[in-house]
């Protein structure tokens, strides 16, 4: 191994936890998703001052778009990444590394004035360009040209994590910092997106013997990707402008015509990869709703939760719930308390939304997509969290 790499391979003596990326950090990714949001609704309903210096509605933002968010990106990546590279993963002691890394950052989030604002905040932003080095690296000597394009939002994301951290710290406004951050991952979501959803439910449609597949990736897509990364773009520099909401008027037009490309409501039978159609479009959702919200039809934040909840959330436990099961050998299925899942966070997406037509019972609509969410990840915890720890069985179905 050349000087300065870093350690790679399937660990084979210790805990199964640390063998693979996707192990730990889809496991903490359940369990802050479930911590952050409780500590949220006991903050909005019993006044609890979470996020000390950082000031709640602030750290609820961050954790939620940067926070959690952060830890399924790694899982996915550090998982995904060998597969596309041919290299070993990080694993053992160096993936230990970088799991610690990411639980610093939350506990210096969750109490920011123990070692002062400006130490903690230096602290958790540390995670974020970590992982694009890590990725950058791996892409590269894995002579990965194609997937490059993957890194980029990672690295813009580390940069809208640190402005929103100056942008707090200073008393400035981080309206755009957390618009730029949700902007990324939407775009991340698209071009990952775009190439695992039709996959699998072609995979799953030809074993069904469908004549009807989703249609391949062409020029039709890469406008679509194209014209939403300039509408984002727009809603992160001016939401309110005339030439950002139609700007996103059509890419919400142009997603939806991707996603309808991709044949979802064949595979509607089939929960974990439906799932993948459903998260999908929430994009579409979202686009539409930051151009409402554009025209003062909607409150900005209500948009921004459908991309949040919506789009981001349901995709991490979409990708999640399959890889664990993909990954650990075996067979590619959703429980019931998957599905249930999968229903409470697309309901959590749905209410949100609806403290604006309902003005009158604000907290309570938190509250209640608050728990939905609350229950999603719970369920996920409770059908994951012991096939993340559990040894890789002995016959794989990778279907």
């Amino acid at each position: 191994m050349a000087s300065g790499a870093i350690p790679r391979g399937i660990a084979t003596s210790g805990p199964a936890l640390l063998s693979y990326g996707f192990r730990p950090f889809f496991l903490f990714v359940g369990f802050w998703a479930v911590a952050a949001m409780a500590l949220w609704v006991a903050a909005l309903t019993l006044g609890w001052p979470v996020g000390g210096a950082y000031g709640p509605v602030n750290w609820h933002a961050h954790e939620m778009v940067l926070g959690y968010t952060s830890a399924a990106l790694a899982g996915f990546m550090l998982t995904a990444i060998p597969n596309w590279t041919g290299r070993l993963p990080v694993s053992g002691l160096p993936l230990l590394g970088l799991v610690l890394v990411w639980l610093a950052g939350r506990a210096a989030m969750l109490f920011p004035g123990a070692l002062g604002l400006g130490v903690s905040l230096g602290i958790e932003a540390m995670f974020l360009p970590l992982l694009f080095l890590v990725a950058l690296r791996e892409i590269v000597a894995g002579r990965n040209w194609k997937n490059l394009k993957i890194v980029l939002p990672l690295a813009v994301l580390s940069g809208a994590n640190i402005w929103f951290h100056v942008a707090v710290a200073t008393g400035g406004d981080n309206a755009m910092a957390g618009r730029l951050a949700v902007g990324c991952w939407i775009v991340l979501i698209a071009l990952v997106g775009g190439r695992i959803v039709p996959s699998f439910t072609r995979n799953w449609l030809a074993r069904q013997g469908s004549k009807t597949l989703p249609i391949p990736f062409g020029r039709f897509d890469q406008i679509a990707i194209a014209s939403m990364i300039v509408a984002l773009l727009a809603w992160v520099v001016a939401p309110f402008a005339a030439v950002s909401v139609i700007a996103c008027l059509a890419a919400a037009l142009l997603q939806g015509v991707r996603l309808w490309r991709w044949r979802g409501w064949l595979a509607a039978r089939e929960p974990i990869v439906f799932i993948l159609h459903i998260a999908y479009g929430f994009i579409v959702l979202g686009l539409f709703a930051i151009a409402a919200a554009g025209t003062g039809a909607m409150s900005q934040a209500s948009a921004i939760h459908v991309f949040t909840v919506g789009a981001i959330g349901g995709m991490t436990l979409a990708v999640m719930s399959r890889a664990a099961l993909g990954h650990t050998g075996r067979a590619i299925g959703a429980s019931t308390a998957t599905v249930a899942a999968y229903v409470f966070l697309s309901a959590a997406a749905i209410i949100r939304p609806a403290s604006d037509l309902f003005p009158q019972y604000y907290y309570t609509v938190f509250a209640l997509s608050g728990l939905l969410w609350l229950l999603a990840f719970a369920a996920f915890l409770v059908v994951y969290a012991p096939i993340l720890l559990a040894p890789r069985v002995a016959k794989p179905d990778r279907a």
